[in-house]
């Protein structure tokens, strides 16, 4: 084989390579709309709430997304922890605090701080997690 059918069979292998990762990452439902990524299992970890990456949950309304979870302060010694991904097809929610929600921007949906449905299109519930407050540590588990 000389140099340049090895690099014409290198590329073709290459994109070959490339378009099946692309492709199995593009996962769907039977009617080709994406699907929610599984939600987040075994989960058990702490959060040092002294540590700057941490700061939004501070505050009262505060979140952030760690590990799959988003994270919401609700109250001075309240947290909600659930999948950050909406069901119906895999976006990330944000937490507002001024409607005690978890909104999809992409399509609406809107989640109860307990991961229950709100409004759809979403139909399936988000997966919930538990959460104590020890000191400045947040543990958050399944």
């Amino acid at each position: 084989m000389d140099r340049k059918e090895f690099l014409i069979t290198l590329g073709k292998s290459t994109a070959a390579v490339c378009a099946t990762c692309y492709l199995a990452s593009c996962s769907s439902d039977d009617s080709g709309n994406p699907t929610a990524p599984p939600p987040p299992q075994n989960v058990d970890f702490t959060i040092d709430l002294s540590q700057s990456e941490n700061q939004p949950l501070n505050t009262v309304g505060g979140s952030l997304i760690k590990s799959g979870i988003i994270l919401a302060r609700t109250g001075t010694s309240s947290f909600a922890a659930v999948a950050s991904a909406c069901t119906h097809q895999g976006f990330t929610l944000v937490y507002e605090h001024s409607a005690s929600r978890f909104h999809c921007n992409n399509h609406g949906s809107n989640f109860s701080l307990s991961g229950s449905v709100i409004n759809g299109p979403a139909t399936q519930p988000l997966a919930k997690y538990n959460t104590t407050l020890n000191g400045n540590n947040l543990r958050v588990f399944s």
